[in-house]
């Protein structure tokens, strides 16, 4: 996978200028500039800062299928799904698939 074209990809999706990406990362302009124009591959740490901001975990990065953004709900929704004990798992499982007709 080429990181670059898929940070391109990435990019194009959510209709962000440079400025936006490295914003949002909280990375320089200059450091977005570099990965883009020169082709520099961005550091581990870098890559996580720009996933961060796109939403998405490197493993998703990486993924060639579809990838599910995890929005700030999603993420309470898992850590409260996490804390259920099997039993109020099953039962909360069950109201969902009522809702699957």
């Amino acid at each position: 996978m080429d990181i670059r074209e898929r940070l391109l990809e990435l990019q194009r999706q959510r209709g962000w200028s440079d400025y936006k990406i490295a914003k949002e990362a909280g990375l320089s302009p200059n450091t977005v500039s570099n990965i883009y124009r020169r082709g520099n591959t961005p550091s581990l740490v870098t890559l996580e800062a720009l996933c961060k901001a796109f939403g998405i975990s490197t493993a998703q990065f990486f993924s060639e299928g579809d990838m599910l953004e995890v929005t700030p709900e999603l993420k309470e929704l898992f850590e409260k799904w996490m804390a259920l004990t099997p039993e109020q798992k099953e039962a909360i499982w069950n109201i969902i698939k009522t809702y699957d007709k």
